[in-house]
């Protein structure tokens, strides 16, 4: 069987996920046979280009009209588009997989939960950054009690693509359309790494202290005179605890200069600790019980996570090779009737704690993380 896939989103996400679609059966034979079907867009001029050069077979400027025509639905687009088209698809028993952050609200992405716990098909969210091999093996490290008992997380995503006060607005620095700036962009990311690398020995993060910070009120829009409100956070930075002790802090920013794409986790356990950057991820600094220092591990031999796939050991993979790792884990999941990994409940649970960092930065005080 070909499963037929339909895509909301045609630019920055639409293009990652038509790249690894396409790079698929090329690298993982046993991945399932995959058409890019339709592509949907609201501009028909710009959709038809995308079209043709990310090889869909044709084009739809609604997505009502496709989503149950198609067996997988993709949403890649902004935030505030993430929850209408997605349960439409989930009740029509159309497999989904959407970007992150799930949504803009905790009220949205509660719903979206619940359309996915009634749909009985798989329902993926985008954290492709679990799909690096390294954080693979820091996976396998930290359940195979390697680190000991974690009592430290520390994530940050740094970059500085809006440090400059004149570069131009766009849709995510708008609370509408966002929901939030780098904490809902950058922060959903390394709130799932932390729950996916330690969350099966420590639980689910419980208390947060949060601060949010907009450096620059409005900004230029782009070919025009006018400027536009920024109504998101440019930078956040948060305070938080497991259940089962251990502590977290996390931060992103839009204006750390000099960083580009910075995303960091560091892990320290009783008997051990690790590091990872994405501007080396290939590499996992790993410190054992007994060690002197820190061991760098090249994460790229045919026994680590997904590497035998690809290149003969040393021969480094990169940024786009997450989603490839991404799109064959869950069309596997979607053509052997399986459950998808990351799910809408892994988004949920993240959005819960963003959620909770803003309510704390409006009150100025430790909140509890709710839970269902």
């Amino acid at each position: 069987m070909t499963l037929q896939v339909g895509v909301l989103g045609y630019r920055f996400m639409g293009k990652a996920h038509a790249n690894a679609l396409a790079r698929l059966p090329m690298f993982f034979p046993d991945a399932p046979a995959v058409e890019r079907d339709v592509l949907i867009g609201r501009d028909e001029e710009a959709l038809a280009d995308a079209a043709e050069r990310f090889g869909f077979s044709r084009t739809a400027t609604d997505w009502r009209d496709v989503i149950d025509e198609v067996d997988v639905f993709y949403n890649l687009g902004p935030n505030h588009i993430h929850a209408e088209p997605s349960i439409a698809a989930l009740e029509a028993g159309t497999p989904v997989f959407c970007e992150k952050p799930l949504a803009p609200t905790l009220e949205e992405a509660e719903e979206m939960a619940a359309a996915a716990r009634d749909a009985d098909v798989p329902a993926g969210a985008a954290f492709n950054y679990r799909y690096v091999p390294a954080i693979q093996y820091a996976k396998n490290l930290i359940d195979d009690g390697e680190l000991g008992e974690i009592r430290h997380v520390r994530g940050r995503y740094l970059q500085d693509w809006l440090a400059d006060p004149e570069a131009p607005w766009a849709w995510r620095m708008d609370e509408d359309l966002a929901g939030s700036g780098a904490l809902g962009d950058l922060g959903s990311h390394t709130v799932d790494l932390a729950r996916f690398l330690v969350g099966d020995q420590q639980g689910e993060l419980d208390r947060v202290s949060g601060h949010c910070r907009t450096f620059v009120d409005e900004r230029p829009v782009e070919g025009d005179d006018e400027t536009r409100p920024v109504t998101v956070d440019d930078a956040y930075s948060a305070q938080a605890s497991f259940e089962g002790g251990a502590m977290a802090t996390f931060e992103a920013s839009r204006f750390a200069t000099g960083h580009k794409n910075d995303h960091t986790i560091e892990i320290n356990g009783s008997k051990g600790s690790l590091k990872f950057s994405l501007e080396r991820l290939n590499e996992l600094e790993v410190l054992r019980e007994g060690d002197r220092g820190y061991e760098t591990v090249l994460v790229t031999d045919e026994s680590d996570p997904y590497v035998e796939h690809w290149w003969p050991p040393g021969h480094v993979l990169g940024w786009e090779h997450t989603f490839v790792h991404e799109n064959y884990e869950f069309l596997t999941a979607v053509a052997e009737g399986g459950e998808a990994s990351p799910n809408f409940e892994d988004g949920l649970a993240a959005q819960r704690v963003l959620d909770a960092i803003e309510r704390s930065d409006q009150t100025g005080e430790w909140v509890d993380i709710e839970r269902a």
